[in-house]
């Protein structure tokens, strides 16, 4: 977060915490209202002294996939390979249940771009063993942020693993053991609290990237709204009643998670992931009045001679360690009993973070407004962030923004959720629906199909030359190269008008399905609040419709239980991936989001009719028998063409672990707030051990005689980087440590420290390794 941003929330902090002598977490929580025009906690009333309304248990757990060489899942770019890592990828979990055997449900928040139906399938088979019959796919719902920065490789649709050359064992296991131990966390954790609901306005963290789609929706519709995007964040405040302590905020806000670009090599939680972090950090200071990085121990010494003992201080060499050493030097230490802050997806289909607009890189001029070309070139129109051009500001920013009203809404939450806990599921053949859309006209989806504008991609990553969003015809040579992969039943081109098809996924089966056919869908509730697992990508006006179907469906049907203040959320690209749904208007366009609309133009219509059964159900009581349909598990037909690692070792004399390039001492002797020391070591592929609830990378300050470390590869200021390097016709493994020092960084002696592991051959056993630079000043 900013320092703007810090020191006004430590202020506050401070101003509550002295008035009153209560626990700081609760003094910062309430400080930070934003109708206390004095800033002073005096002038509160405790809102959290409320009795436990349901068992409450939140988890968290590291998923960060493989950072070398994996594809990354998102843009589709086949040349997209991680290469390093920003900050890790975490799976969250809330679970909320009205008795230790009672009604539950639990959500899972993925730093990924989308859930995966196989990845639910293995989650359920493997919780099953653990728990029994708890959590199964009617109350449990696994969403992603969609952040376009992390491992590809772990759906099981053939279109979806094209770039990452199949599937990825490596990226699969982690997101499922991620899941898995994030819900045994928030299960084991499970204690009687209160959650408390609040919403409120994001400024500036989305515009919408189609606009002229959005303006083929009818008139009188559009001016019932005073925006082309959902600007609404909600946001669930979980309280352990028993210590008056919060847990957990889980909200709700449409924004893509494409801050960092396509070329972009880092693992990245992107805009959510920062926002986040952020939220995080923010609560643990709050619960802490000495922590390490605000330690002003250093600061009692003059700076020459902290330059002087930095200056004794050389490079460890690499040295031999154990396979759990790097957990030691975590930050964030991952017990369960962490404050768990998640920034979850909702409809985001046409909402883009790069809210400076999309301009021509040739011209700096606007895009084309109902093509976003560039004189007929897609490649051209670039959305720019607020950061432009720099990608890891824009990335800040646009989380920033969305956890500074986070943190409004959490300190203001005061609207306490009560009432029963439900749920609702099926699976539904999205292929061929039969759709009522008045009392004399039946329509019917299709079998999934891309159109040209699906090639054209849109301003947040610009896809193959030659294709525009808004194309309503192929070339001819388009069609023969598509004819030789499978050419459209004369069905599908007519049920997918005005949509010409590029690919018929859903009539494409070789080696196995090109796209899903058979999908979940879900409602949970909690008391008021209820969220709508949607699997794929709601434009706004789409999501704005469904939310307004259920809910209208819940009142009429619910006697009494539901009313106008029953609060309806998206829940986005949760359970499986469907790719896109627009509105009927909107499909006539035929711009990206419509163009990956999968099952036609009256794709929506079918989704708000199946959540109105759902909807009903839940309202009269009604419990919903199978439809008899369960997607299929691909697991064993699935193909891996990505190679293993290359056996690396280092050079003739080195050790991993040695330096290749020590910190450079800057001039003046002291690195500045905004500098960044860097040091590269001798290293092997971090394919060969994630080093899960570990860290690659880690900041270490000197403390009296220790060394501490004050940050890891989980924090937004710090990177890891792995590349290659050619010397003598052999290549060699570089990690490169690289800090940025934050505004808020405390003056001292620091070093750069690296994890890794190797294998000299690949049925050996691995070996750990660790290396820190020399030291150096901060002032």
């Amino acid at each position: 977060m900013s320092a703007g941003v810090q020191k006004k929330i430590n202020a506050a902090a401070e101003a509550a915490y002295n008035t009153l002598k209560i626990d700081k977490a609760h003094a910062l929580s309430i400080s930070f209202m934003p109708n206390n025009p004095r800033n002073d906690a005096s002038s509160f009333a405790l809102i959290d002294e409320v009795d436990g309304e349901y068992l409450i248990g939140v988890g968290s757990y590291d998923m960060t996939g493989p950072a070398a060489g994996v594809n990354m899942m998102g843009y589709a770019n086949i040349d997209q390979n991680t290469a390093r890592i920003h900050f890790r990828l975490r799976a969250r979990t809330f679970i909320v249940a009205e008795s230790s055997q009672g009604a539950r449900f639990a959500f899972v928040n993925l730093d990924a771009g989308m859930a995966s139906q196989l990845v639910t399938i293995k989650v359920l088979q493997r919780l099953k063993t653990r728990l029994g019959d708890l959590y199964t796919q009617e109350n449990l719902a696994i969403s992603g942020t969609h952040t376009h920065a992390g491992p590809a490789g772990y759906l099981q649709c053939v279109v979806y693993s094209v770039t990452s050359l199949g599937f990825i064992n490596q990226t699969f296991d982690a997101i499922v053991t991620a899941i898995e131990q994030s819900i045994i966390q928030a299960h084991n954790n499970l204690k009687p609290g209160s959650i408390f609901l609040n919403t409120g306005d994001v400024e500036n963290a989305g515009i919408n990237r189609s606009p002229s789609a959005y303006l083929f929706n009818p008139p009188e519709e559009r001016a019932r709204y005073t925006t082309n995007v959902d600007t609404t964040m909600t946001l669930l405040k979980l309280l352990d009643s028993a210590s008056n302590r919060s847990i957990g905020a889980f909200s709700w806000f449409a924004t893509h998670g494409t801050s960092m670009s396509r070329e972009n090599r880092l693992i990245s939680r992107d805009n959510k992931g920062a926002a986040a972090r952020f939220l995080e950090d923010w609560f643990t200071f709050s619960n802490n009045s000495l922590s390490t990085r605000n330690t002003k121990f250093s600061t009692i010494q003059n700076i020459s001679t902290l330059r002087n003992k930095a200056q004794k201080i050389k490079a460890t060499g690499g040295k031999p360690c154990g396979k759990t050493t790097s957990q030691g030097f975590k930050v964030r230490k991952n017990d369960g009993s962490s404050f768990v802050g998640a920034f979850c997806q909702s409809n985001v289909g046409d909402v883009t973070p790069n809210v400076l607009g999309a301009f021509c890189t040739d011209t700096g001029k606007p895009c084309d407004f109902n093509h976003s070309s560039c004189n007929g070139n897609d490649q051209l129109c670039v959305g720019r962030g607020p950061g432009y051009p720099n990608e890891i500001l824009s990335t800040k920013i646009i989380g920033e923004r969305q956890f500074e009203k986070a943190v409004e809404l959490f300190s203001s939450a005061t609207n306490p959720l009560s009432g029963k806990i439900d749920y609702r599921h099926a699976f539904i053949n999205f292929t061929s629906i039969e759709v009522q859309l008045n009392e004399s006209t039946v329509v019917k989806t299709c079998p999934a199909a891309v159109g040209a504008g699906f090639a054209a991609e849109t301003t947040d990553g610009p896809g193959v030359f030659g294709f525009q969003q808004g194309d309503t015809e192929i070339n001819e040579m388009w069609k023969r190269l598509r004819d030789l992969l499978k050419e459209p039943s004369q069905y599908q081109i007519d049920c997918q008008k005005p949509k010409p098809v590029l690919l018929s996924t859903g009539e494409m089966f070789v080696p196995y399905a090109w796209a899903p056919a058979i999908l979940p869908i879900q409602i949970l509730r909690l008391g008021n609040f209820v969220i709508l697992s949607v699997p794929g990508e709601f434009t706004t006006m789409a999501g704005r419709r469904l939310r307004e179907a259920v809910k209208e469906t819940l009142i009429n049907n619910g006697n009494g239980e539901f009313d106008n203040e029953t609060h309806v959320v998206i829940a986005g690209l949760t359970n499986t991936y469907s790719q896109y749904i627009a509105t009927f208007e909107e499909y006539k366009q035929q711009r990206y989001e419509a163009a990956s609309t999968l099952y036609g133009p009256h794709t929506l219509s079918a989704y708000i009719q199946e959540f109105k059964k759902l909807a009903k159900a839940m309202a009269t009581g009604e419990q919903l028998g199978g439809t008899g349909l369960s997607p299929p598990d691909l697991s064993s037909v699935q193909l891996s063409l990505l190679q293993d690692p290359l056996r690396d070792s280092p050079p003739p004399g080195k050790r991993f672990g040695d330096m290749q390039q020590d910190v450079a001492q800057p001039k003046g002797g002291s690195f500045k707030k905004g500098d960044k020391p860097s040091a590269t070591f001798f290293s092997a592929n971090p394919r060969y051990d994630l080093l899960i609830e570990g860290t690659f990378a880690v900041v270490e300050m000197l403390q009296g005689e220790r060394w501490v470390p004050v940050y890891d590869d989980d924090d937004f200021c710090l990177f890891f980087k792995w590349n290659v390097t050619v010397d003598n016709g052999s290549l060699y493994g570089l990690a490169t440590v690289e800090w940025e020092v934050p505004e808020d960084a405390t003056s001292g002696v620091y070093r750069l420290r690296h994890f890794g592991s190797s294998k000299k051959t690949k049925d050996y056993p691995n070996e750990y390794f660790t290396g820190a630079s020399s030291a150096f000043t901060v002032s």
